[in-house]
């Protein structure tokens, strides 16, 4: 006979509330208490009725995670502890690539309108191109939008429409460009500058930080040595780099807005006959784990990606709870870690 909520709660010693509270993974459940729970669930092998939960509660215990490129290092990591936070409050996650095509994530708005999803984590790479532009224009009062499911967005698109957490992206630049002044560099390139075809939020941010920090330092910014990239990827990143180079153009330090991109970096430096950090220091953001592995290993921006997704998922179950209330930010904490490859 198929193991119910009651059995369950019985054998662990606990509420059928709270059975149904760990099942949903949206209540917040002592750790000790949801170990005994999960325990009893895999000894009596329960499988949760679906459909009549959903019919019950409204709930389809699926959420649906977008990123602008699914193929990247980043996004790879990012989805890792998605899936795995997401299945500890047992949902399962449903995936989608967006890129600059808002008409993807128009279509996830409409699934969570339309109940088949209980709720969205959006990355969208500037407000302009992302479907919750026509939902608002995110300068509001900082209510949630009563027309939007719950959402929440990662990343740095400025917005006070829904929920969001993101880094402090133009702190984090700031603070990686005055380590590599302290370190004796004085002309610092940047690789991924708003300035170029891939202008996304982002990119703009990481410029902004960096021209603070140039200036806090009374240098100089070398509108030459601002390489852009029509795409944020460690080829794009080599031959931007390596044009340069061969026209002339050497830096003390590039600081790159992404480890993919420094990666590609390092390579295109390698290949022109360049030593890193010695001719040419280098230095990431996002600490993915190539960049450890590197040679030599990157100075990079990190911060605590299980940390981010946690917190990104805690809203995202407070907003299914309630749908009143004002959208709330979170600010990730990051941290520079100094590696071989920015000299110091």
């Amino acid at each position: 006979m198929r193991a119910t909520v009651k059995d369950v709660a019985a054998l662990a010693g606990v509420s059928p509330k709270t059975v149904s509270n760990v099942i949903n993974g949206v209540v917040f459940v002592r750790p000790d208490t949801r170990t005994r729970v999960e325990s009893a669930l895999a000894e009596l092998d329960y499988v949760p009725n679906l459909s009549a939960r959903g019919l019950r509660t409204g709930r389809t215990g699926s959420i649906a995670l977008a990123f602008p490129d699914l193929s990247t290092p980043y996004s790879a990591e990012m989805t890792h502890w998605f899936v795995e936070q997401a299945h500890e409050r047992g949902w399962s996650i449903q995936l989608e690539q967006t890129g600059s095509r808002p008409e993807r994530e128009g279509e996830l708005l409409s699934r969570g309108k339309e109940h088949l999803v209980d709720g969205l984590v959006l990355n969208p790479i500037t407000l302009d191109a992302s479907a919750l532009s026509s939902a608002g224009t995110g300068s509001g009062t900082g209510a949630a939008t009563d027309s939007l499911p719950p959402v929440v967005v990662i990343g740095e698109v400025e917005q006070t429409l829904v929920d969001q957490v993101r880094v402090d992206s133009v702190a984090a630049a700031r603070d990686m460009t005055a380590h590599l002044i302290s370190a004796g560099h004085r002309r610092i390139a940047t690789l991924g500058d708003s300035a170029g075809e891939f202008d996304t939020a982002t990119a703009r941010a990481r410029t902004r930080g960096f021209e603070q920090a140039m200036a806090e330092a009374g240098l100089p910014v070398d509108r030459a040595l601002q390489y852009s990239c029509p795409e944020w990827t460690s080829a794009d990143a080599f031959a931007v780099v390596r044009a340069a180079i061969d026209r002339g153009d050497r830096p003390d330090a590039i600081f790159c807005f992404t480890d993919s991109l420094a990666i590609g970096a390092v390579s295109a430096l390698s290949s022109a006959g360049l030593r890193v950090p010695d001719d040419v220091a280098v230095a990431g953001f996002d600490d993915i784990v190539d960049g450890r592995f590197s040679v030599p290993p990157l100075t990079t921006v990190t911060f605590d990606k299980r940390l981010f997704v946690d917190r990104t998922l805690e809203l995202l179950a407070a907003r299914i709870a309630d749908r009143q209330g004002a959208a709330e930010l979170v600010l990730i904490p990051h941290e520079i870690v100094v590696r071989a490859s920015s000299g110091a």
